[in-house]
């Protein structure tokens, strides 16, 4: 589909990408003649980004970016967000909402590489690669088979079966493992896996057991002492989702106690804002774990291919309005019609709005050649096409109509 010219040029549309998001999204914005883009490698603090958010149309980040309540308020320009990663738990949705800002994310763009990596740690961690290589650097030669064995046989229960825990369930089960999973949602398996009962049913029966939920209340620190308890003696325990859904504290405890016989951690509930900051975990110099720096997604592929799903979308919700994929703005796509420009509107969720539209534009002999109303608990999104002669006019009455929060002509 090619983008028609838009109202506002391209070349002014400015764009602010923080924390080294892949050079992809800057070919991609520069392929569709948006070439105002400011590039900062690390993430910012509050204050600082709500200095330098101002003028700005879009912005993109990637997990350790806050855009809280006060940036949104602050970024008196704002259309969209863009979360150069799977989630969007770092954006004040609600906010976002309110102020009518679209906010997009890439949910399965590297869920191979996190999957891969998990399988990989799986391996190291059964056969205490961790600890034979700390002994060899430290100049002693570990060579013996106690305490190692092979992943064939064993069983690896998957908290959280979506797009990463299903991909893990499939490399896993090729490695010959037998599979359980827990999800909160009743999911289809894959291959031979079966869903667990409960969750303390799958923490008893697994030797291996790896998260891969969101945070929110339902999941912050679900393990902890108590179902630590629950797991087998000399586990092992995988954390590759999110900072605050393992009590490290009792992790700790369990690994000293010989309860778990390793874990690895990739996500924290502090984590430094940029390289070379300081670091500080619980887990620290305890044997058989492997702490990394929240890089379970971060290979060159999946940057790629993160930037270029992302700047897709963000790219298509400025040249035609299209918000499918938007965690914020209803979703809504309308093929552009022949000879008419497209105007924008989203207003609060209160009766009457479209009435009203169609209303005062009928009453002026403006003509609707397309239309595309959706809504969601806070606000709607209408997408019209209108007779080009009058579209000015059209523009002037959509920003007068109550309730309106933006109204933007895209051509």
């Amino acid at each position: 589909m090619k983008a028609p010219k838009t109202s506002y040029p391209r070349n002014k549309i400015n764009i602010l990408l923080l924390e080294n998001i892949s050079d992809a999204a800057l070919v991609q914005f520069g392929a569709a003649g948006y070439t105002k883009i400011d590039r900062i490698g690390g993430a910012l603090s509050e204050a600082e980004l709500i200095k330098a958010v101002k003028g700005v149309h879009l912005i993109g980040i990637r997990s350790k970016t806050q855009i809280t309540r006060n940036v949104v308020e602050a970024a008196d320009k704002l259309l969209a967000v863009g979360a150069f990663c799977i989630g969007v738990n770092q954006v004040d949705l609600k906010a976002a909402t309110e102020k009518g800002v679209a906010v997009f994310n890439a949910p399965y763009s590297n869920t191979r590489s996190v999957a891969e990596l998990v399988i990989g740690l799986c391996v190291m961690l059964i056969r205490k690669i961790a600890d034979k290589n700390a002994a060899a650097h430290r100049g002693e030669w570990l060579k013996e088979a106690k305490g190692s064995f092979e992943l064939r046989g064993k069983t690896i229960g998957i908290i959280g079966y979506g797009n990463i825990g299903s991909q893990v369930s499939n490399l896993a089960e090729a490695m010959g493992m037998n599979v359980i999973y827990y999800d909160a949602a009743t999911k289809l398996p894959l291959g031979n896996a079966k869903q667990a009962g409960d969750l303390k049913d799958l923490l008893k029966r697994s030797h291996i057991v790896t998260l891969h939920v969101p945070s929110d209340t339902t999941t912050r620190n679900m393990i902890n002492a108590d179902t630590l308890k629950a797991m087998r003696k000399g586990a092992i325990l995988i954390n590759h989702s999110r900072g605050d859904v393992v009590d490290l504290e009792a992790a700790r405890k369990a690994l000293k106690s010989g309860k778990l016989a390793g874990a690895a951690i990739d996500v924290f509930p502090e984590e430094p804002e940029k390289n070379g900051d300081a670091f500080i975990s619980p887990l620290q110099n305890l044997p058989n774990v492997i702490l990394t720096p929240h890089i379970g997604g971060s290979t060159e592929e999946a940057q790629a291919n993160i930037g270029v799903d992302v700047t897709a979308k963000l790219i298509k919700y400025l040249d035609f309005g299209t918000s499918e994929g938007s965690h914020t703005v209803p979703p809504v796509s309308l093929p552009p019609q022949a000879g008419t420009h497209r105007i924008l509107h989203i207003h609060k969720n209160i009766p009457g709005v479209l009435g009203e539209i169609n209303s005062r534009l009928s009453k002026r002999g403006i003509n609707i050649a397309g239309q595309y109303l959706k809504t969601n608990d806070e606000i709607g999104y209408v997408i019209l096409d209108l007779d080009s002669k009058l579209s000015q006019e059209a523009f002037e009455i959509l920003k007068q109509i109550k309730g309106t929060i933006r109204a933007r002509m895209v051509y």
